[in-house]
């Protein structure tokens, strides 16, 4: 199993999260969070002064997936929160050691 760990610009977790249902992922985790990377933030102005906005707002997407849908899972995410832009995110891939379903006890894959 594989924990799949994708930040994206906000306004693109609907088409994440339908690219994922299409491929058969019913369960994510949303979390909102800020950060930067390489863009280092932006500027804004506002009411005329300009300031530096240090940390970006992005979704964080946590998702448990079968060792058999890791490529199409990452594929599917890569697709929906392309913009071609600079802040696009990233995407990380974790080994899964266990899962548990708690109202079933069961475990391993079937608990996904």
């Amino acid at each position: 199993m594989k924990f799949i760990i994708a930040i994206v610009k906000p306004f693109k977790l609907d088409d994440v999260r339908a690219a994922l249902g299409k491929i058969g992922i019913e369960g994510i985790t949303v979390t909102e969070v800020k950060g930067y990377g390489r863009q280092k933030g932006h500027t804004e102005i506002y009411r005329g002064a300009e300031y530096q906005v240090a940390f970006v707002p992005k979704v964080k997407i946590e998702v448990a997936v079968a060792d058999a849908l890791e490529h199409q899972a990452l594929d599917a995410i890569r697709a929906a929160a392309y913009t071609g832009t600079i802040g696009d995110g990233k995407m990380f891939v974790l080994d899964l050691l266990q899962a548990v379903r708690i109202r079933t006890n069961e475990i391993g894959e079937i608990a996904l």
